[in-house]
């Protein structure tokens, strides 16, 4: 099978992030083992989804990790020109949900797998494909976690989310929360005997935008755009009626925070005022729903200096789209984000990516496994 192939049966399995994930898990495991490769499923907590880790090579010798996520965002959006899950072609173009975000990556890896088992890697390069990375890198981190018992620690991963193949060696991190609210109903002729959850979350979506502005004055930095850490009300809904008192309302909230500095932190000055409502009879429900910290790779590393010579360009410094990335260099490994396509085109009706993206790719791969077997 070539790249193209593989893509369109990757593309085939709708693997909805959050959803089980055993179809194309089945596929891509049975594939990998029919190459000689050494594949390990990885079950999640979930119980209905896994993670895969696969390795070409001797394990027990320091070599390089290829990341990539199995799941994709929906495809409900009605303005698609066809089926989402079927993936077409029109000239360069090959549409379908998860061509870009990221089964490009994916095919552009397994294509490469029969090249990579016919040398003789002095170093080992290793598949690590995940799940439910598109609802805040869920299944990556168990993973990582298992990685001491599956293989000599990595010189490097590549995670290849869509780069436009110039690697890149920072993003920013990330913490989602979700407040609900919870007072009491009753006819709006009486605001007196109730307690308006819609007026109470008032409050703490003031205190979201207080800390908006603030953080806009720092810390700073340049290789981000904005420079600067950000939050924002995502999310907002509540109440029935206009003549019923709201008896509930929910804020849906995300930071994203330079390097160095905690996304999670960023909330808790909304946190506190949410937590502040209870004295007044509301009870308050915040319940966190992603995080993942900031990835800053250094200039020198040698993954870096690796990523340029098989790229010909030199590593970007930052991108404003996060990964699983930063959680592998939470881990104490360099990592560093390479991969096909586009990000402006994910996540959106007629995702695509170009035929000559993924065969960049598949030869970007093979020419690692010629600096694995050197």
């Amino acid at each position: 099978m070539d790249v193209f192939d593989i893509l369109d049966r990757l593309v085939a399995f709708p693997s909805v992030a959050g959803k089980p994930n055993g179809d194309i898990a089945d596929w891509i495991e049975a594939y990998l083992a029919q190459q000689g490769a050494k594949v390990t499923r990885l079950p999640g907590p979930e119980g209905d989804r896994s993670n895969l880790f696969a390795t070409i090579g001797p394990a027990d010798v320091p070599g390089y990790i290829l990341s990539g996520h199995m799941d994709v965002v929906p495809a409900a959006e009605p303005q698609w020109s066809s089926s989402p899950f079927a993936m077409r072609q029109e000239g360069e173009r090959l549409y379908g949900r998860g061509t870009t975000d990221m089964k490009g990556f994916l095919a552009a890896a397994l294509a490469a797998v029969p090249i990579l088992a016919g040398r003789r890697l002095a170093k080992p390069i290793h598949l690590a494909f995940s799940y439910d990375e598109e609802i805040g890198c869920r299944g990556v981190p168990h993973l990582i976690a298992r990685l001491p018992e599956l293989c000599a620690r990595p010189l490097g991963v590549i995670v290849g989310e869509p780069s436009g193949l110039r690697a890149v060696r920072g993003h920013k991190g990330k913490a989602a929360a979700r407040v609900v609210i919870k007072g009491r109903s009753g006819h709006s002729s009486r605001p007196d005997l109730g307690l308006n959850a819609i007026h109470a979350m008032a409050d703490i979506l003031s205190a979201a935008v207080r800390e908006t502005e603030r953080l806009t004055h720092g810390p700073f930095d340049p290789a981000f755009e904005p420079a600067y850490s950000s939050l924002q009300a995502g999310v907002i809904s509540g109440g029935q009626s206009v003549n019923i008192i709201p008896d509930s309302s929910t804020l849906d909230l995300e930071a994203r925070a330079v390097p160095g500095v905690d996304p999670a932190g960023l909330l808790a000055p909304v946190k506190a005022k949410a937590e502040a409502l209870a004295a007044q009879g509301y009870v308050v429900e915040w319940t966190p729903v992603s995080a993942y910290p900031a990835l800053s790779l250094h200039q020198d590393a040698p993954v870096a200096a690796l990523l340029g010579e098989l790229t010909g360009e030199t590593p970007l410094a930052a991108v404003s789209y996060g990964t699983e990335a930063g959680l592998y260099q939470a881990a104490g490994l360099d990592a560093i984000i390479c991969g096909p396509g586009d990000i402006a085109r994910a996540h959106k009706p007629d995702e695509y990516i170009l035929a000559s993206e993924l065969i960049g790719c598949q030869r970007m791969i093979e020419a690692l496994g010629m600096h694995c077997a050197a």
